[in-house]
C-alpha cells in the first residue's frame, strides 16, 4: 500500500542519518511489526544456516586441502646472483594468469557449485518473501495508516510476487554481471601484485571504479524492487528504471546506505570464515549468530530502502510542482 503525493508532501527531507533512524523508530515503536517479521524471517534464517554450514565447511576443507598445493607458476622468470663462492639462483613465486585462472577452477569442485546454487535460488526466494512483507508492512506503518497490509496481502500474493520476483531477477542479473566483473578484476590484480606495473595500478583504479558503481546500482536496484512492490503497475525494466529516475540527486544517500549494509553483510561473512579456520571446521553457534544478524540487516535494509524511495519521491515532486510552476 504507497502513501499518497499529499501525505509524501507532508514528509521531511531526511538526509543519510535521517533515514537510518526513521527507520530504526518502526521496529522499536511497533512491537506487532517485530512479531510478524519474526514469524516470517524464520524460513529465511533456516535457509541462511544450511547454506552457510554447508558453504563453510566445504570452503574451508578446500582451502586446507589446497594448503599445500599452491598455484603453479609456469613462465616464473629464473635469476641468478654471485655470493661469494656460491651462485643463488631466484625464482618468481608470480603464477601466470592463465595458470592461476585454472588453479581457481581446479579448486572450486563441481559439487560445490550445484549445491551453492540451489540453496541460493532458495534463499532468493525466502529472501523476496520476506522483503515483501516487510516493505509492505514498513510502509503502511510509515505512512501512519491504521490497516496494515496483512489482508491485501492474503487476497492478491499471487500480484503481490508477481511484480517483485521479476524485478527482483533483473537485478540479481545485473548484480551477478557486476559481480563477476569485480572477481575477475580481483584475481588480475592477485596475479601481478608482486611485479607491481603500470597495469596493476589500472587493474586497481578500475576495480575502486567498478566497486563505487556496484554500490550505488545496487541501491538503484534495490530501490526498483520496493517501487515494485509498492505500485504494483511498476516491475523489472520498468521500476528500475523509474527508480534511476527519481533517484537523481540522491545517489550519495542510497550510496551510504548501501554501503553499510554491504559492509556489514560482508563483515560478517568473514568474521565467520576466519573463526572457522581458526577452530578447523564450521562452528554452530557462529553460524547462528551470523543467520540472525544477517536477517536482522536484511529487514532494517528493506525498511530503509522504503523511507529512501519515499524521500526521493518527494524531493521528485517537488522538483516537478517547481518547474511547472516555474513554466507557469
Amino acid at each position: 500500500m504507497q502513501m499518497d503525493d499529499s501525505r509524501i508532501a507532508m514528509k521531511e527531507k531526511l538526509e543519510f542519518v535521517g533515514i537510518i533512524k526513521e527507520a530504526l523508530k518502526i521496529p522499536i515503536k511497533n512491537p506487532k511489526f517485530i512479531f510478524t517479521i519474526l514469524l516470517t524471517s524464520f524460513p529465511l534464517f533456516c535457509s541462511l544456516c544450511l547454506h552457510e554450514t554447508m558453504f563453510q565447511r566445504a570452503l574451508i576443507e578446500s582451502l586446507k586441502s589446497q594448503a599445500d598445493d599452491p598455484p603453479p607458476h609456469e613462465g616464473s622468470v629464473i635469476s641468478q646472483a654471485p655470493y661469494g663462492d656460491f651462485v643463488i639462483t631466484f625464482r618468481s613465486v608470480r603464477p601466470t594468469p592463465g595458470v592461476f585462472r585454472g588453479w581457481i577452477c581446479n579448486f572450486i569442485s563441481g559439487k560445490l557449485l550445484v549445491q551453492s546454487f540451489t540453496l541460493l535460488a532458495i534463499i532468493h526466494l525466502f529472501d523476496l518473501l520476506n522483503t515483501i512483507i516487510t516493505v509492505s508492512t514498513a510502509s503502511a506503518i510509515y505512512a501512519q495508516e491504521k490497516e496494515t497490509l496483512t489482508k491485501p496481502f492474503i487476497e492478491n500474493k499471487v500480484a503481490l510476487f508477481k511484480g517483485p520476483l521479476i524485478t527482483s531477477i533483473y537485478a540479481l542479473l545485473l548484480n551477478s554481471l557486476a559481480l563477476v566483473g569485480l572477481f575477475t578484476l580481483s584475481i588480475n590484480i592477485y596475479v601481478m601484485w608482486s611485479a607491481f606495473t603500470f597495469f596493476t595500478l589500472t587493474y586497481m583504479l578500475v576495480f575502486v571504479a567498478l566497486f563505487t558503481k556496484y554500490i550505488e546500482w545496487s541501491a538503484v536496484w534495490n530501490t526498483g524492487i520496493v517501487i515494485s512492490i509498492l505500485e504494483q503497475n511498476k516491475h523489472g525494466d520498468v521500476a528500475l528504471g523509474v527508480s534511476a529516475y527519481i533517484s537523481r540527486g540522491s545517489r550519495k544517500r542510497g550510496f551510504l546506505i548501501m554501503l553499510v549494509f554491504f559492509a556489514w553483510s560482508f563483515g560478517l561473512r568473514l568474521s565467520s570464515l576466519c573463526v572457522g579456520w581458526q577452530k578447523g571446521n564450521v562452528v554452530i553457534e557462529v553460524i547462528l549468530a551470523q543467520a540472525c544478524l544477517d536477517c536482522l540487516a536484511s529487514v532494517m535494509k528493506w525498511v530503509a530502502f522504503m523511507i529512501y524511495f519515499y524521500d526521493c519521491k518527494k524531493r521528485f515532486i517537488e522538483k516537478f510542482d517547481g518547474s511547472a510552476e516555474g513554466k507557469a
